[in-house]
């Protein structure tokens, strides 16, 4: 599942440049270009999933995999032990601007409650 268009699509299949700092067989992990915390990378799945509600009915596993990887990403940046936030925007009203599912990674900086 690959939508042309798609900004994230055009990344997994190598189109799109990106700084990519992990890879399975079912994700992708690469830094934001607009980082809102000192470490901010965004974790995505291969295939096409419009957002995390999509994955969630697909009921593949997926969503598991994407937070385990985002806690990879968390040890691998070193803000493991201290926190970190995982972000999964749905639709245009909380933020979401690509629409193919990926996990916001924040932290390395204190993250402050409520969001936004």
């Amino acid at each position: 599942m690959v939508d042309p268009d798609c900004l994230f699509c055009k990344i997994v299949k190598g189109e799109v440049p990106a700084d990519i700092v992990r890879e399975t067989e079912r994700t992708l992990a690469f830094r934001d270009i607009n980082p809102q915390a000192p470490t901010h990378v965004l974790v995505i799945p291969r295939e096409h999933h419009r957002d995390a509600v999509a994955a969630a009915i697909a009921d593949n596993g997926l969503l598991d995999e994407i937070v385990r990887e985002a806690h990879q990403v968390a040890e691998a940046e070193g803000i493991a032990e201290t926190g970190y936030r995982i972000v999964l925007n749905t639709g245009p009203g909380a933020g979401q601007t690509v629409f193919h599912l990926h996990a916001h990674v924040l932290g390395g900086r204190g993250l402050n409650w409520p969001p936004g």
